[in-house]
């Protein structure tokens, strides 16, 4: 079984040159839509990924804007509206110690310093200057996290373990 990481929506078609308009997902989007660059689209009503190599990126209005090679047309693009453009695990990159992928972080166990069970990362938001982690208790409480370090003391990705020191308030 492959794991496949959401990179980008394909929400429409832009011009008529074959370029597609995309609301990205990704924190890399020059690494991943970076000419020469194989992302994979999945659509609705197809088993089977297509394989497609990035031609050409540009942002416009809050989108990223793709043409993938053989694709030159509005015609040929279409039929890509709704889909979803992933990658492959192996086209992951390393990320900076203290960097994590959602993928990591979602599922993992949160406690406080002194071992009382938090609760499991169920969502991760990105409103500002830092990501906040959405920790669901046992029962059902919702606590927002905010990933700085004066809170998160401890990732353990292998554990699956996060250890927090929670500010004042912030489990009440």
């Amino acid at each position: 079984m492959e794991n496949w990481f959401n990179v980008g929506k394909i929400v429409n078609t832009h011009g008529v040159k074959g370029e597609v308009k995309v609301v990205s997902s990704t924190d890399f989007p020059e690494e991943r839509y970076q000419k020469g660059n194989t992302l994979h689209l999945f659509l609705p009503e197809k088993k089977e990924p297509l394989s497609l190599i990035v031609e050409k990126h540009r942002t416009h209005k809050n989108f990223d804007l793709l043409t993938f090679e053989g694709y030159n047309d509005i015609n040929q693009v279409e039929q890509f509206k709704e889909g979803i453009l992933k990658i492959q695990e192996d086209q992951l990159q390393e990320l900076e110690e203290g960097e994590y992928y959602y993928h990591e972080i979602i599922g993992c166990k949160v406690t406080t310093i002194q071992g009382e069970e938090v609760g499991l990362v169920k969502e991760i938001l990105s409103p500002g200057a830092n990501d906040v982690w959405v920790v669901k208790g046992e029962k059902g409480k919702e606590h927002l996290i905010p990933f700085i370090e004066d809170v998160v003391k401890k990732v353990d990705i292998e554990r699956g373990l996060i250890v927090i020191e929670p500010m004042e308030g912030l489990l009440s």
